[in-house]
């Protein structure tokens, strides 16, 4: 599975100004359920749900917020890169600057771990985050974390 299966272009936000981990995910819940034509409190209760568990904030300046939920058809990812870092409650204690939401069907277990691992590995990678924290916009965004280049036109 590639990050670009379920990434679209449009789904990437770079210097979203957020104040903290409570906007930061309602954001992402109103920005995911325009797109997939759900209900922003549906997606940010499985957000908080799956929170509530441990944060996503898996170090080194990142967070990979994640749920599973019925009403997801197919995998869907949104990026953004934060104009200020905000405290996310990361296993490190930094606070977190790049964040890939990810929602899943219900049941696609292998799916979501395949997923998962497939942007974990991208962001965990230093040289990766070094460079999607130098990318100019969204676009550059795009193309350094699914290696394709696009057309402006």
């Amino acid at each position: 599975m590639t990050i670009d299966a379920f990434l679209a272009p449009a789904d990437v936000i770079h210097g979203l100004r957020i104040p903290n981990k409570k906007a930061l995910l309602t954001e992402l819940a109103h920005l995911s359920s325009l797109t997939l034509g759900l209900y922003p409190d549906d997606v940010l209760g499985a957000l908080a749900r799956r929170e509530d568990l441990g944060s996503t904030g898996v170090g080194d300046g990142v967070a990979l917020p994640h749920a599973r939920m019925e009403a997801v058809r197919r995998p869907f990812g949104l990026l953004a890169r934060l104009r200020e870092p905000v405290d996310f409650e990361a296993v490190d204690e930094r606070p977190v600057d790049l964040v890939f939401l990810l929602l899943l069907p219900a049941g696609a277990l292998s799916e979501h771990l395949n997923a998962l691992a497939c942007v974990a590995r991208k962001l965990r990678d230093p040289e990766a985050a070094a460079a999607l924290r130098g990318a100019r916009d969204a676009t550059g965004l795009y193309s350094l974390l699914t290696g394709r280049a696009l057309s402006k036109a």
